[in-house]
């Protein structure tokens, strides 16, 4: 007898937890492509990127002209100078590729300090929408392969959306 009431019991909590789950998704890419404020952060995030390339192509310059001067007094200058000249031009060089290093590493932290905000802006939208609405989970269909499929879930992109007035 308990055995049967521990079984009936059983196939409640299971009937009832798999009829009371609802699965939702968004394709998050999408999604944050259609806000403004990516669009703005991306203007922004160009624009910075062509004031770092073009402080690079100073550096560069700089360097060309300082090696046009040396090759020019190349010849009214002591080995001693020339070795010297060498040297500085060397450490220009570093320096030139030392910031096309830091260059990426600068761009990609401006990329997160502009579009962090806006992806946590999206993310709580999202969590809202799933409270709002009753959904256990949420899944992001812009994922290669993340959704096969889709029979029990809802595509929430218009709800988020409009959450986020769109």
């Amino acid at each position: 007898m308990k055995h049967l009431l521990f079984s009936l019991l059983l196939l409640f909590a299971t009937v009832s937890v798999s009829h009371a789950q609802k699965f939702g998704h968004v394709n998050f890419g999408n999604l944050l492509s259609e806000m403004p404020e990516v669009k703005a952060s991306e203007t922004e995030l160009e624009a910075f990127n062509q004031q770092l390339i073009k402080q690079g192509e100073k550096m560069v310059e700089d360097l060309k002209a300082a090696v046009a001067k040396a090759e020019a007094n190349s010849l009214n200058t002591t080995p001693k100078e020339l070795e010297q000249i060498k040297q500085r031009l060397q450490q220009d060089q570093a320096a030139i590729q030392q910031f096309e290093r830091e260059m990426v590493v600068k761009i990609e932290q401006k990329r997160q300090e502009l579009l962090g905000p806006i992806i946590k802006k999206a993310r709580e939208a999202i969590d809202a929408v799933a409270k709002e609405n009753g959904y256990q989970m949420v899944f992001d269909s812009s994922l290669f392969n993340s959704l096969l499929f889709t029979e029990d879930s809802s595509d929430m992109m218009e709800l988020v959306k409009a959450k986020l007035g769109i």
